[in-house]
């Protein structure tokens, strides 16, 4: 009996020995290859998600643009952007998750058993979302790292001129755009804007084009013209071609709007006194489907912008834009007319005059919104609506009907505001319209890690202020 157990402990000892435990250590959860795909999805939604959210630690773009007030903590609509660290959140979101998802994406692009034409539609999506996002962070502080940027080894980059980077960034949106072959996929079913269908991807980059192009109108007139004039034909031309991202029912894939304002159980929020009495004023078909009614019931009335509101007294943003798989839009077919009306205005070929596309971007808004047709016939045919009679000269009109269509886009919103001077914002009680922002300082890390090359930036915009004007901003 002792002799067979003996076998039997030596025959376990061998089995033991020869069996290769190393799989032990392999994490059969997570994948030890990310499929170029995945990395792509993660970017979209990465910076969808960093657009739309309202956290406060990250995107205070609907405070900027005064679509939204606060209520019992007013630190950022009276323009404090430090005690949160917010620039440094933003920036850290777009460097890491999305613009290195998408640097991470295109290496990992195969170039084997692949349609050629396949992989460069793949590479020209991924190219049109870097555009969209180191313009968006240009549009944001100025000078940023570009050259230097997302390399590990360097961990100090240089900062580049916003300019310079403008100018490369419609070098490679031409080129991605060229290489687009639409009779070919894309990312299909990674791909969260389009599913693939490569005609979409042209479209947004066109538009995409067209919006850069008008960045530069105060500061290069001549490159503006031949970048508007290029994307023109190309552009979007119906809510159906919206670049949107649809969100589910369900976390962790819902609308950051309900993740913040609703599943947080937070009470941070009113809509602003900016623009409901504007919208009032007008009486804009779109103030039921923007807001709710105040604690009357039967009014909309938006708290005063910088104060310390009561948030069962005002309208707050309506149930529809807080449920949780309600869309966001990265670009769509209200601000693209609008765009094509600025550029006819300026006297650049885009085919139809400022006014006739003035009149298609309200009604692709209100019609957007859920409004009738007859609302907006009923709201062009005022006479403070009207392109021909409404108040002020071609950048008041536009400026003031593109910020209402551009609620629950607080970064647009700001950025028009900025560009075009209206609407007029209101002033929180002991600041003056000069304490509004006009640029995210820069991150506390970069100051502190990265001293020498922000001190640089730092001089070349011409100070790291909230005041600062950006190199497109000339009015």
């Amino acid at each position: 009996m002792k002799k067979i157990l003996f076998l039997l402990m030596l025959a376990g000892l061998a089995f033991s020995c020869s069996k290769d435990f190393t799989d032990l250590n392999t994490d059969k959860k997570k994948p030890s290859a990310v499929p170029p795909g995945g990395l792509f999805a993660n970017a979209q939604k990465s910076l969808v998600d960093v657009m739309t959210t309202p956290n406060v630690n990250t995107n205070i773009f609907r405070l900027l643009s005064q679509n939204w007030a606060q209520c019992t903590y007013i630190d950022e609509s009276n323009y404090d952007l430090t005690t949160r660290n917010i620039p440094q959140n933003f920036w850290n979101t777009m460097y890491l998750n999305v613009l290195k998802s998408l640097d991470e994406s295109k290496l990992l692009i195969p170039t084997e058993f692949q349609v050629p034409a396949v992989y460069a539609n793949q590479e020209a999506c991924i190219e049109i979302l870097n555009v969209y996002a180191y313009s968006t962070l240009v549009n944001t502080f100025g000078d940023i790292p570009y050259s230097e940027a997302l390399d590990s080894r360097n961990l100090v980059p240089k900062y580049d001129d916003a300019a310079t980077i403008y100018n490369d960034l419609a070098t490679r949106l031409d080129a991605a755009l060229n290489s687009i072959d639409e009779s070919q996929g894309g990312f299909g079913s990674s791909d969260l804007f389009y599913g693939g269908d490569m005609a979409g991807w042209k479209t947004f980059g066109n538009s995409l084009k067209l919006r850069m192009g008008l960045m530069l109108a105060d500061v290069d007139a001549a490159k503006a013209k031949t970048m508007v004039e290029a994307a023109a034909p190309g552009v979007i031309s119906s809510n159906s071609e919206n670049v949107v991202l649809h969100y589910l029912d369900a976390p962790p894939n819902t609308n950051p709007v309900w993740v913040d304002l609703v599943q947080s159980g937070r009470k941070d929020f009113v809509a602003a006194n900016t623009i409901v009495d504007f919208m009032n004023g007008l009486n804009d078909p779109r103030v039921p489907l923007y807001f709710s009614t105040d604690a009357s019931g039967a009014a909309y009335v938006g708290g005063p912008y910088g104060s310390n509101n009561n948030f069962a007294t005002f309208s707050k943003p309506a149930d529809a834009i807080q449920a949780p798989s309600f869309e966001a839009l990265l670009l769509d077919y209200s601000e693209v007319e609008f765009l094509l009306a600025e550029a006819a205005a300026r006297g650049m070929n885009v085919g139809g005059t400022a006014a006739e596309h003035y009149e298609a971007a309200i009604r692709a808004s209100i019609e957007y919104w859920g409004g009738a047709t007859a609302d907006a016939d009923a709201y062009l045919a005022k006479p403070e609506v009207a392109y021909a009679t409404a108040a002020g000269a071609w950048n008041q009109k536009i400026g003031n009907q593109k910020w209402i269509a551009l609620f629950n886009r607080g970064f647009e919103g700001w950025t028009e505001w900025r560009r075009l001077d209206f609407p007029i914002l209101n002033v929180p009680d002991g600041l003056t319209y000069a304490d509004i922002p006009v640029r995210y300082t820069y991150p506390v890390q970069e100051q502190n890690l990265n001293t020498t090359n922000y001190n640089a930036a730092a001089t070349a915009v011409g100070g790291d202020k909230v005041s600062t004007k950006l190199f497109w901003d000339k009015n």
